[in-house]
């Protein structure tokens, strides 16, 4: 996903807005406004200009890696994926908190060694295809219409894929259930395309510690 450069960063910068939450007992906004090269980010941390490094901690906000296209951000434990173009926001640390149930899911591997499990978006069936190599949970448009997510207006953005680089639309799920562990507010994408799963990428994988075991795969609450 790519954004034209500005030219005040000399063709550096790759602007986005982008939201969390953090786990504080109030809410928080961070911005990423740009960055510059894969080091350095340009973060507004509740309307306070920084820039951070890749490994770095300012108010609170660590900057864990840094792409041209996303950045990864850890406030109190909790790690986020942050996508360029997503709208700014402010949510609520209640509101990325476990709704209840155990905190670990456990899969076992379907065949083909995939793994496979029926789960909900706000509050709506699916069917989701565990996928490690997928920045975010990502949605064919059939499935988003079902599932009534507002993406037409929302962000815009690329992706690539075997067949090249694709046009997108970026948007936050309320809630992803599975089993009985629910995570609030995870990034998404919605895909010009029909699939046949939803992808369960990293956006909601990376709230949660990953063991496999052969044909076991554990996710627990981090």
């Amino acid at each position: 996903m790519h954004t034209p450069l500005a030219d005040p960063w000399r063709r550096s910068v790759v602007t986005a807005a982008l939201a969390l939450a953090c786990s504080t007992a109030f809410a928080q906004t961070v911005t990423l406004n740009g960055s510059m090269g894969l080091r350095q980010a340009l973060l507004v941390i509740d309307g306070q200009a920084r820039v951070l490094e890749v490994g770095r901690t300012v108010l609170g906000v660590q900057l864990v890696s840094l792409s041209a296209t996303q950045a990864e951000v850890d406030v109190a434990g909790q790690r986020r994926l942050l996508f360029a173009g997503a709208s700014p926001g402010r949510l609520l640390a209640a509101e990325s908190a476990p709704s209840g149930g155990s905190g670990e899911i456990v899969l076992t591997a379907g065949s083909g060694g995939h793994f496979t499990v029926d789960g909900q978006i706000n509050g709506k069936a699916v069917s989701f295809l565990v996928d490690t190599g997928a920045t975010a949970v990502a949605i064919g448009q059939a499935d988003a219409d079902r599932l009534g997510i507002v993406y037409r207006n929302a962000p815009r953005g690329f992706a690539g894929t075997a067949n090249g680089r694709i046009p997108i639309n970026i948007v936050t799920l309320s809630s992803v259930k599975v089993g009985d562990v629910e995570v609030a507010n995870v990034e998404a994408v919605v895909m010009p395309s029909t699939m046949p799963h939803v992808l369960l990428g990293n956006s909601f994988l990376t709230r949660f510690q990953m063991k496999r075991d052969n044909d076991v795969m554990r996710l627990t609450r981090r």
